[in-house]
């Protein structure tokens, strides 16, 4: 009951907060504009702050790359980068739409710099996952949508160049990729997963596809999940300490040991649903939010945290404000 009473108090924004959006009268197209920026400057001023740290604490920092570990971030470093990612995409939207001129234009364009340079400095994997497959996706659709080949090369040069000179200049990005090539080489080791986050995440994985197996339809309930890993890890996996249990980082998979394949087709249908019903309307942030929230189910339960659910849920809902219906057209582009 307890379990049951905490997860129905994490869960409560995805009545409440689409009701509030809902009651809400559209708002006009300058304040989703001040609302973005906004969104843009606290992130870079998060940024710098933690900038500032890490050249504080220089050594010891980058010594904790090799170990699985990263700078401090507030909020933690896996939500954090994808904020970062978010930031970069609604300022790349304002700027192509025109949303700002002279002075405020060249801030934004620093501004946005900054954020890519940090994103690599912080050397989250997920960040980065997000960064560039955003990347790819306005590369393809600067070529198939707009025809405008000069565009996506200058944007394809600079996800190229961009690892390389993060590589160079930032030992915390040389230090991620030593710690991830590590843990890659030790994933068939099943002890591994005692020591390195990537490893255990794999063997969450098998882990969990095994309960799934046997709770197929309507999976174990949130409650017993831990439990039923736990005693899975003991049968299939004995040499990993029950410290190193850790639930299934996928949020689909959770989903599905939690409530089983019906369970995971009522989640993909309820969370995608707003995405879906306003197609074919333009709106790039909305996928921008979408594409971020998908990629990081894939390696985290995104929604199991505070943060993870009002990161994912608050800028989709504020995507889809800038969609709703107006009765008096604007000149000006509504940030949707």
């Amino acid at each position: 009951m307890g379990d049951y009473q905490r997860d129905l108090v994490l869960q409560l924004p995805f009545l409440i907060l689409p009701i509030g959006f809902w009651l809400l009268p559209p708002l006009p197209a300058s304040y989703l504009r001040k609302l973005w920026l906004t969104f843009i400057v606290v992130t870079l001023g998060a940024a710098l702050l933690s900038t500032g740290n890490y050249l504080a604490h220089f050594e010891q920092i980058n010594e904790l790359y090799l170990h699985s570990k990263v700078m401090p971030t507030e909020p933690d470093h896996i939500r954090f980068s994808l904020i970062i990612t978010l930031a970069i995409a609604a300022g790349a939207g304002l700027l192509v739409h025109g949303s700002l001129k002279g002075t405020a234009r060249v801030g934004l364009i620093t501004a946005l710099v900054a954020l890519a340079l940090y994103q690599h400095m912080l050397a989250v994997r997920s960040g980065l996952i997000t960064f560039y497959f955003l990347g790819g996706v306005v590369c393809l659709w600067l070529i198939i949508q707009r025809k405008k080949y000069r565009q996506a090369a200058a944007v394809a040069v600079g996800l190229i160049l961009l690892p390389v000179i993060s590589y160079i200049c930032f030992p915390t990005f040389r230090n991620k990729s030593t710690n991830t090539k590590e843990d890659v080489g030790r994933v068939e080791n099943t002890a591994s997963a005692n020591n390195y986050s990537l490893v255990g995440r794999v063997y969450s994985y098998k882990v969990a596809l095994k309960v799934i197996q046997d709770n197929l339809w309507v999976g174990v309930g949130k409650a017993d999940i831990a439990d039923e890993m736990a005693t899975r890890y003991q049968q299939e996996f004995p040499t990993i300490q029950a410290a190193s249990y850790i639930q299934p980082h996928n949020q689909y998979l959770y989903s599905t040991v939690a409530f089983g394949v019906v369970g995971l087709l009522l989640f993909i249908i309820g969370f995608y649903y707003a995405g879906l019903c306003i197609w074919p309307r333009y709106a790039p942030l909305l996928l921008a939010q979408y594409l971020i929230v998908t990629l990081s189910f894939l390696v985290e339960y995104t929604l199991e945290t505070q943060i993870g659910l009002a990161f994912a849920l608050f800028f989709l809902l504020l995507a889809l404000e800038g969609s709703k219906p107006i009765a008096t057209q604007e000149s000006e582009w509504r940030p949707a």
